[in-house]
């Protein structure tokens, strides 16, 4: 039987959502071993005048525990 577990980030871009989502991935695989899966929670923006300047998102990535 696996046990899982669930770790909330948020993280940022100036490119995309896709790309802050995969710079949360990148950034907790530093640290956290058997990542199974991602899950995108929420996303916002900063916008001055017209433009977009920074994508953010709050995601939900969840770990096998090694026994």
């Amino acid at each position: 039987m696996a046990v899982m577990k669930v770790l909330e980030l948020m993280a940022n871009s100036k490119e995309s959502w896709e790309e802050a989502v995969k710079n949360a991935v990148k950034t907790a695989a530093k640290s956290v071993k058997n990542i199974r899966s991602v899950y995108v929670k929420d996303q916002t923006a900063n916008v001055e005048g017209d433009s977009i300047t920074d994508y953010r998102v709050i995601v939900k990535i969840t770990f096998e525990v090694e026994a």
